[in-house]
């Protein structure tokens, strides 16, 4: 049997690991087949799944390496504004992906459940970007082709140097904090933004059939409460699966009164927690 698509996600984290940490590296654990490349400069011991390594830099290491191959003198004065940079990093760390047929962009602040069950041989052969998001191109996971079309697709943004040279974070990866204007209905070339980001960049090379591109709405985001995770999967309302679960808003609603060491294979997340053992009441699961 052929091996299906090898995938390498890359993810520069710099500072302290916050406290939901061993709960993507438990979700990393049950994608096997999926490499995890974290480039941080953290001195803390955690006991990292087979897949998954950490690869000690600075900041500033990786600012001269963002300089050297994007041939910019980059600004990156900050880990947020690396936000920026996501688009590039196939090209930045094309180093470390060359054995890879994809390259994925990922935060630390998200739960994958089984991440091959929807990105399958068929999908990724049939696609040159992959995204968990059917409107905007989604920072915290994308999933995209190794090869030079898409490493270089952000240098077609006109304001490229502008995003790579500027101190603050402009949203390139995303849509340049316009995204609730796409919740409103409106079409995106009918949105104003001050940069073409990411987002104009893959739907415009997918029209043109430059590009295969997928969309689709497969995460979880807010708090919805009512998902499981269980077993590699994570299911919302006992009904859906999906592909990964994004702790944005609950990292803001609750951190745990003491460290987490011990994961259970079977967790409950409500709207303002992670539970451990099944609690109807604060779950809400309906059976």
């Amino acid at each position: 049997m052929q091996a299906p698509p090898a995938i390498l996600i890359l993810i520069p984290y710099f500072g302290s690991l916050p406290w939901y940490f061993p709960y993507f590296l438990h979700s990393c654990k049950h994608n096997p087949t999926i490499d995890v490349l974290i480039f941080s400069d953290t001195k803390e011991q955690h006991q990292l799944p087979d897949n998954v390594r950490i690869v000690h830099t600075t900041l500033d290491d990786i600012r001269r390496l963002a300089t050297d191959k994007l041939g910019l003198k980059v600004c990156i004065d900050s880990p947020y504004k690396l936000c920026d940079f996501k688009p590039a990093y196939g090209l930045i760390f094309e180093d470390y992906t060359k054995d890879y047929d994809f390259w994925a962009i990922s935060d630390i602040d998200v739960i994958y459940g089984d991440l091959r069950s929807f990105f399958t041989p068929d999908l990724l052969t049939a696609h040159d970007f992959i995204n968990v998001r059917h409107d905007y191109t989604t920072g915290c996971f994308m999933l995209i082709r190794n090869n030079a079309t898409m490493k270089q697709l952000f240098r077609r943004s006109r304001d490229h140097e502008k995003v790579f040279t500027s101190k603050p974070y402009l949203g390139f990866d995303e849509l340049n904090f316009k995204h609730c204007e796409l919740n409103e209905g409106k079409q995106l070339q009918d949105i104003v933004t001050d940069i073409e980001c990411f987002t104009h960049l893959v739907k415009h090379a997918a029209q043109n059939k430059e590009i295969n591109a997928h969309f689709d709405f497969i995460l979880i985001e807010g708090v919805p409460g009512r998902i499981r995770y269980s077993g590699g999967q994570i299911i919302y309302n006992n009904q859906f699966e999906a592909a990964l679960y994004h702790l944005y808003w609950l990292k803001r609603a609750w951190r745990p009164r003491r460290a987490i060491t011990t994961i259970p294979d079977t967790y409950f997340i409500s709207p303002t927690r992670i539970y451990h053992k099944h609690r109807k009441k604060t779950y809400d699961v309906q059976e």
